[in-house]
């Protein structure tokens, strides 16, 4: 194997490992986002009935397995703030998180 073949695979490696890195952070992104919309709804729902609802909206995104560090009420309406961790090798940790609103139309 000559030098350049070595360098070539290297480099082929090298751009397999951060496609594979930039999937996983879509995949958290769009768990994110999933996680958020349902907190959301549940928490509109949860308020619509009279319960709490960013105790609603907590426990739907921790089913989701999302974090949910903000969740306000304005209105009728709940916005919720979601979170999921993702591993990035050698990136680190890092955080994707989406915003949601849901009320009554």
């Amino acid at each position: 194997m000559t030098v350049a073949t070595a360098f070539a695979v290297a480099a082929v490696l090298a751009l397999a490992v951060a496609v594979l890195l930039a999937g996983r952070a879509a995949v958290a992104t769009h768990a994110a986002r999933s996680a958020a919309e349902l907190a959301a709804l549940a928490g509109a729902h949860a308020l619509r009935e009279g319960l709490d609802p960013c105790t609603a909206a907590s426990r739907i995104a921790a089913a989701n397995g999302a974090e949910l560090p903000v969740c306000t009420v304005d209105g009728h309406d709940v916005v919720a703030r979601a979170e999921v961790h993702v591993e990035l090798g050698v990136l680190g940790s890092r955080a994707a998180s989406a915003v949601a609103r849901a009320g009554p139309v």
